[in-house]
C-alpha cells in the first residue's frame, strides 16, 4: 500500500511564514495562493531571499542560474521548478550538473505539480576552522 503524505506543498518545500520569496518565470495558478496562505512574503527586490523558485525549461535557462546565486541569503535556497517525464526539454540530471557547475548542492527534491519537478539547491556550506590547527 502506497504511502500518502498529507503534508501541503508549501510544507514540503518548507515555506515558512515571514519568510522572503521571489517567482521569477513559474507559470503556477495556485502558487501566490498558498505562498500567502503559509505567510511568506513575496519581494520584488530579488536580495537576501529564503526562497527562490525558478523556472528552468531551457539550456538558457539553466546557464542564469549563476546570476541567482547572489539573489539568495545565506541559508536561502534555490527551486529550479522543470518539466518532468517524456516531454522534459530540460533532465534533471542536467540541472543538477547546471546547478553544480555554479557552486551549489542538490539536497531535495518535490513533485512541484503532475507536470513539473522541483529540485533544492543551496550553498555548500563552509567547513568550520578546526580548533586543533589553531
Amino acid at each position: 500500500m502506497a504511502v500518502v503524505s498529507t503534508k501541503s506543498r508549501m510544507d514540503k518545500i518548507g515555506v515558512k511564514g515571514g519568510m522572503r520569496v521571489a517567482v521569477m518565470g513559474v507559470k503556477d495558478p495556485t502558487l501566490s495562493a498558498e505562498l500567502a496562505e503559509q505567510g511568506a512574503v513575496p519581494v520584488a527586490e530579488l536580495g537576501n531571499l529564503d526562497i527562490l523558485f525558478y523556472a528552468a525549461d531551457s539550456a538558457e535557462a539553466l546557464a542564469r542560474i549563476d546570476a541567482l546565486v547572489p539573489m539568495l541569503a545565506d541559508k536561502g535556497a534555490l527551486w529550479v521548478v522543470s518539466a518532468k517525464g517524456k516531454s522534459a526539454i530540460v533532465k534533471g540530471a542536467e540541472v543538477i550538473e547546471a546547478a553544480k557547475a555554479k557552486g551549489l548542492i542538490d539536497n531535495k527534491v518535490v513533485a512541484f505539480s503532475p507536470t513539473h519537478s522541483s529540485l533544492r539547491f543551496t550553498r555548500a556550506k563552509v567547513a568550520a576552522p578546526d580548533p586543533a590547527e589553531g
